[in-house]
């Protein structure tokens, strides 16, 4: 079964490893992907990371972003401009809660959409 995806964006490599781990504590299915730092592993973002991560987050029922600051959106938003990507959707969330609830919310098998309302209602 396909689920909507999950792409964790952050400066901090390590954040979104922790965030990672703590959601897969409890979902295992949801295809999760995590892009941080740059490319040589420092703080910051990297829009070939993001990429990636959209492109192997992305099963074919779209996918969710979320970041952790500004310039990690504006570097989402240049990933999805780049791949074309109208089934990706940047979400302005609590990075760690709204990730959470999303991981969730898929795992229920739950649409891009409804993902997305559901997260939009609750933040």
């Amino acid at each position: 079964m396909e689920y909507v995806g999950i792409v964790l964006v952050s400066h901090s490599p390590k954040l979104v490893e922790g965030l990672l781990e703590i959601i897969r504590q409890v979902i295992h299915d949801v295809p999760i992907e995590i892009a941080g730092g740059t490319d040589e592993n420092d703080i910051g973002t990297s829009v070939e990371k993001i990429m990636t991560a959209i492109g192997n987050a992305n099963s074919g029922k779209g996918a969710l972003v979320f970041y952790d600051l500004g310039s990690a959106k504006m570097n989402a938003e240049v990933a999805i401009e780049m791949l074309a990507a109208i089934d990706v959707k940047i979400i302005d969330a609590p990075l760690v809660e709204a990730a959470y609830v999303a991981a969730v919310e898929a795992n229920m098998k739950k649409n891009l959409q409804e993902i997305q309302q559901t997260i939009q209602t609750e933040f």
